[in-house]
């Protein structure tokens, strides 16, 4: 008579797990006690639960349709690996592990995934995009200074009393610069032209 298959929670390393034969179900049951993904082919949930005698839990995975072979995304693969990028298909992902219905990629992600092709990071993982996404983490920061000169500049030229300078970029410039560097919000208002009079007849002339 064969060695008789002991119960899933004695089997200490992977190598002893396969030496018994399991279906399909089994492994499927044995993923969800676990907290894993449970969803899947044979073939798929025998990886899953290899990665977790590794150490590593694959809660949610994406399977690359470009490749034949199964090739399972988890939060321990690197972006530059696993063909990461701002498409539907991540969207759907981040969905699952966030819990996030309508899953949004933020400014902050963007710059960060910037970085990691700029700087060809192949260390930055999906967890690591994760924590940018919770602001846990000071990989990269989306510079919000653009976005406020822009509105800044179109709100100046907006009032009349712009109309009152030849060279409305350069007064513009010379309020936001005034603005940046105080304490105070970052819009513009009217009162700035009376506060930065002088400064703006000692540049523009």
């Amino acid at each position: 008579m064969g060695e008789s298959r002991p119960d899933f929670k004695e089997i200490k390393t992977f190598e002893e797990f396969n030496k018994y034969y399991w279906y399909q179900e089994e492994l499927s049951k044995i993923c969800k006690s676990l907290g894993l993904e449970y969803r899947g082919t044979k073939k798929e949930l025998n990886k899953i639960i290899e990665e977790y005698f590794k150490g590593n839990r694959v809660e949610k995975f994406l399977r690359k349709a470009s490749k034949k072979e199964i090739d399972i995304i988890t939060l321990n693969t690197p972006l530059l690996k696993c063909g990461f990028s701002f498409n539907q298909k991540f969207r759907e992902y981040f969905s699952m592990i966030t819990r996030v219905s309508h899953f949004k990629f933020n400014a902050d992600m963007a710059t960060a995934w910037r970085k990691v092709q700029s700087e060809n990071d192949l260390n930055f993982t999906i967890q690591d995009m994760l924590n940018v996404y919770y602001g846990e983490s000071d990989y990269a920061k989306y510079d919000s200074s653009v976005c406020q000169w822009n509105q800044f500049l179109k709100d100046f030229c907006s009032d009349k009393c712009s109309s009152d300078y030849s060279d409305k970029m350069k007064v513009a410039s010379i309020l936001w610069k005034k603005v940046r560097e105080s304490k105070n919000n970052k819009n513009y208002s009217k009162k700035l032209l009376t506060e930065y009079a002088d400064k703006i007849k000692e540049y523009h002339k």
